[in-house]
């Protein structure tokens, strides 16, 4: 059953370690996840963006894949069903759908507009029992559509969204998605350090954890981030497992590609890829 990501969040902050969050996109990266997270006994949340909700036909039939596998594989540890940088019009269709967690990114609206939507939204999911994040500061680079420059978050206006009753915040401190350039300044622990002092217990979320180096991300865990957002490392891992296996023509045998074939070796991938970032981010044996 899919459960709020607050109780495990919660955890996560006074343990001292961080929820894996990791993007979904089709049936095989949710059972390699799902499966990795059960191996570990390790919580996770699976993260669903707009766009993949939409390439996955809709968020209804991704609540009904993830429930599905949930009862055939015999899931037994925590597992948060997440809307990813969802806008405020999709956040209520992923409630309405049976998501178990949302995110409203209203970072690029003002900051009163900002609180005013999620004040809203905080509401209906106190009301459901769901769990909500909320963005202050923009995650630099792009993610299905959504462009940020990279804002570091002022510290004032995060306690001004905490304060809604939020379940987590995630504050802009200089991380991008996708691949990081090689100018990168690096994360600014000086405005997550100030962005803590400001919300105390509240888990802090870290966005774009693809290509932090290990001792940033141990040092944010340090300073309050309590979930990690995986998104392109395991798109690379899977495109250049899959790759690999159509260059090596393994499957050929003069009758084309079977999908399941080509599938697998993507799917393996990111089981790799999970289960290195689950032992990095200390939440292996936390389920």
């Amino acid at each position: 059953m899919l459960v709020s990501a607050k109780e495990m969040l919660t955890k996560a902050k006074a343990g001292k370690y961080a929820v894996g969050q990791f993007n979904i996109n089709n049936l095989e990266w949710t059972k390699s996840i799902l499966l990795t997270a059960e191996e570990l006994k390790s919580p996770v949340i699976l993260g669903v963006s707009e766009g993949a909700g939409k390439y996955m036909c809709g968020y209804k039939t991704v609540v009904g894949m993830v429930n599905g596998m949930l009862e055939e594989l015999n899931i037994t540890v925590p597992v948060a069903l997440h809307l990813d940088h969802g806008s405020y019009e999709g956040a209520k269709a992923c409630i309405e759908a049976g998501f178990s967690s949302i995110m409203f990114d209203g970072s690029h609206y003002p900051i009163e507009e900002n609180v005013e939507k999620t004040k809203e939204l905080v509401a209906i999911c106190e009301e459901k029992g769901l769990s909500i994040e909320a963005e202050v500061g923009s995650i630099g680079g792009e993610e299905d559509g959504v462009v940020g420059a990279g804002e570091c978050a002022d510290p004032n206006e995060c306690k001004m969204i905490a304060d809604l009753g939020v379940t987590m915040l995630a504050a802009g401190i200089g991380n991008i998605h996708g691949k990081y350039p090689d100018n990168w300044e690096g994360l600014s622990f000086e405005t997550l350090d100030a962005v803590q002092q400001k919300t105390g217990d509240m888990p802090l979320v870290l966005h774009g954890g693809t290509g932090i180096p290990e001792d940033m991300i141990q040092k944010a865990i340090s300073l309050g981030v309590s979930k990690i957002n995986v998104n392109t490392e395991c798109q690379l891992s899977f495109a250049e497992a899959t790759r690999k296996y159509i260059e090596a023509g393994k499957d050929l045998e003069g009758k084309g590609f079977d999908p399941r074939k080509l599938l697998a070796p993507g799917a393996d991938a990111i089981k790799a890829t999970v289960k290195e970032k689950m032992e990095l981010f200390g939440s292996v044996g936390k389920a």
